[in-house]
């Protein structure tokens, strides 16, 4: 059986689709065969950026690494055929949610052996996971939490394994400031609470907005000749390294 991925929020501009992207090429990279589907059958983000690249390559002539892109079947349950077709070659199957309440997202998060949900360093993104009083006090589960309790209740009454729930605090800033440690340790609070565990993610850098055009990633820039990175985009790639290794796959050893 392949390892599903879900990378999921209810809320867009969190940074699924880059997310998705950097860690599906990333393993592909290490020499992993990977899968990948967009849920989010309207915008697209992640089957753009993946059409991108493969038009980039052929453009180009380049041989970059690439994710297999699977295709959604049809009738009432899309999901269950691509998933089907994607598992006989795929040892990781990432799946990109939209940023909001579907039936196919609902339906991929109970399929998820690692949830990923990255969030944006605010009180607005917290408030999916947590409702809080006006002084701070956690008052009990949100939307987005409740819907992954019920995801994890499906999984256990089948028989499947617990779901490793990672959340990504994106576009962190450099300082320590009031409102940064006030979400940090409102996170923390709740991820004993509720069960899921913490880590930093990507920063606010335009060499992401720069990228999605051409389909690439941190890890294509010396690929397309691009000889000496900044000191910006060498951060990045170490938050790139740092995510994939705190996603804790199987068989997956950080090489990059």
């Amino acid at each position: 059986m392949a390892h599903i991925i879900v990378v999921g929020n209810e809320k867009g501009g969190s940074g699924k689709s880059t997310t998705s992207m950097h860690v599906a090429t990333a393993l592909v990279r290490m020499g992993h065969r990977v899968g990948g589907l967009d849920l989010d059958v309207r915008q697209r983000s992640f089957g753009r950026y993946l059409e991108n690249r493969e038009a980039f390559a052929r453009r180009e002539g380049l041989d970059l690494p690439m994710p297999v892109i699977g295709a959604m079947g049809d009738g009432g349950d899309p999901l269950t055929p691509a998933l089907t077709q994607l598992e006989r070659t795929c040892d990781f199957i990432l799946l990109d949610c939209p940023g909001s309440h579907t039936k196919l997202s609902q339906m991929a998060h109970t399929l998820a052996d690692t949830l990923v949900t990255p969030m944006n360093d605010s009180f607005v993104d917290f408030d999916l996971l947590a409702r809080l009083s006006p002084e701070g006090k956690i008052l009990g589960p949100s939307i987005y939490a409740e819907m992954v309790w019920s995801a994890r209740q499906m999984r256990a009454q089948a028989g499947a394994g617990p779901i490793d729930w990672l959340v990504l605090r994106n576009r962190l800033g450099t300082q320590a400031m009031h409102n940064k440690r006030k979400v940090g340790g409102a996170l923390e609070t709740l991820s004993k609470r509720i069960g899921f565990r913490v880590a930093p993610g990507f920063s606010e850098r335009v060499i992401f907005r720069e990228l999605f055009p051409r389909g690439l990633t941190l890890l294509d820039l010396k690929d397309i000749g691009t000889e000496q990175l900044s000191m910006s985009n060498i951060a990045a790639r170490q938050e790139l390294r740092d995510l994939v290794a705190e996603l804790n796959l199987p068989g997956v050893a950080v090489n990059f």
